[in-house]
């Protein structure tokens, strides 16, 4: 899997998609200074496994964590874990540090925090890449379900 996978992907849901090559970082901070923006503009996709062996995505603002509670609340389950690096590739054909619900091999469930507002920057499927959309039109075409997930 790759960048050219979510750019397809994106295509297909009429999503436009600006792809950037950055330099390795260190750090989502890092990431965000080397593509000049504010951390929180700078989405994390975190895949995140169910006890029923489907998982769902969460994403998050650079500057925040996954608040459990919430997550499991706005999900409707008591238990959810961070699965391996291995069973995260395994159930969206991207490695971490890549992950993005575009070009995942397998759709699963978005769940959004809603402070993800704007033009913002997220994985690319492939180590140094970026990839910039529009919060607005992304989450509606992915049919994510937007809650306070974070903290």
């Amino acid at each position: 899997m790759g960048s050219e996978q979510v750019k397809e992907a994106a295509e297909r849901l009429g999503i436009a998609v600006e792809l950037v090559e950055r330099p390795a970082a260190d750090s989502l901070e890092a990431a965000a200074a080397l593509l000049g923006i504010d951390p929180a503009s700078l989405v994390k996709s975190l895949v995140v496994a169910r006890s029923d062996g489907t998982f769902l995505f969460a994403l998050v603002p650079g500057d925040r964590q996954i608040a459990w509670a919430k997550l499991r609340a706005a999900v409707g389950v008591n238990k959810l874990r961070l699965p391996s690096a291995e069973e995260a590739l395994a159930a969206t054909g991207h490695e971490r540090g890549t992950i993005t619900p575009l070009g995942s091999t397998t759709a699963w469930p978005v769940f959004a925090d809603e402070r993800i507002t704007g033009r913002i920057g997220m994985g690319a499927g492939a180590h140094g890449m970026s990839a910039f959309v529009d919060s607005a039109a992304l989450l509606p075409a992915l049919d994510a379900t937007v809650a306070d997930i974070s903290a």
